[in-house]
This record gives C-alpha cells, structure tokens and sequence, in this order.
C-alpha cells in the first residue's frame, strides 16, 4: 500500500522519535511511504535548500498517487493540516493519530467527514495498534 506520512516538520520537532517509529513501522509491514524522509532528523536541512513551489508539486503528487494518509498530528501544523483537508477533498482515507496528552485542532476532532478517523495514543505500541486496526 502507498501511505502518505505527514508530520510537522517546520511546527516543531519534539515527536521527532515517534515520526521516526511510526515510518519504521510502515515500511516494515511493506509498505511504500514516499514521505518517510520527513521523519529524519536532517529533514529541516534538506527542506531548507528546497523550493517551495517543488515541494507543492511533489508533495500534492504524492497525496493524489497514494492509498491513504497518515498524520502525526500532536504538534500543530499548517502544512499537515492541508495535507489533512487535501487528502480527505481527494477521497482518500485519513488516520490522525495523537499523544493523548496534547490537546488538538478542533477542526480535526470535529470533523465529521466519514474518511477520517482521530486516535489517540499514550504509547507508541498503541498507535501501532491503531494503524494496524485502520
């Protein structure tokens, strides 16, 4: 399956390690996830260098080429939530996934659109369990 990951790259990089498990984790199962780059810790580097209008292109194509979306979404981002209201327009499934402790965009939480479902999760095994479940 072709799975979109989206996470906060510029927002913030705390869950950094938790991108990096879950990316793990897909790709493990076999998965092709083109945006596991993001994950890594050089990411700000190699985006910084990159045009934007480039990334738009390559990130929209990715969305419209992939199965269904991913997002991390414990640290607030703009790009993620476009990706998010992208993806759910272009009629692709959505897992939202978040630490329990953070609280969240109520535009995310009380969307009632039937493509999109918004977990939390208190340990990484958890969302492991939840992405296997979507």
């Amino acid at each position: 399956m072709n799975i979109y990951f989206a996470c906060s790259v510029t927002g913030g990089r705390e869950y950094e390690e938790t991108y990096q498990q879950l990316t793990k984790f897909l790709l493990a199962r076999g998965h092709e996830v083109p945006t596991a780059h993001l994950a890594e810790s050089n990411i700000l580097d190699l985006e910084r260098v990159a045009d934007p209008k480039d990334v738009y292109a390559r990130d929209i194509n990715w969305l419209l080429a992939c199965d269904l979306l991913i997002a991390e979404i414990s640290i607030a981002s703009h790009g993620v939530g476009y990706e998010i209201g992208f993806a759910l327009q272009a009629e692709k499934p959505v897992l939202c996934l978040h630490d329990a402790t953070r609280v969240v965009s109520k535009m995310i939480t009380g969307n009632p659109h039937p493509g999109l479902r918004v977990r939390t999760y208190h340990d990484i095994s958890e969302a492991f369990k939840h992405i296997d479940n979507f």
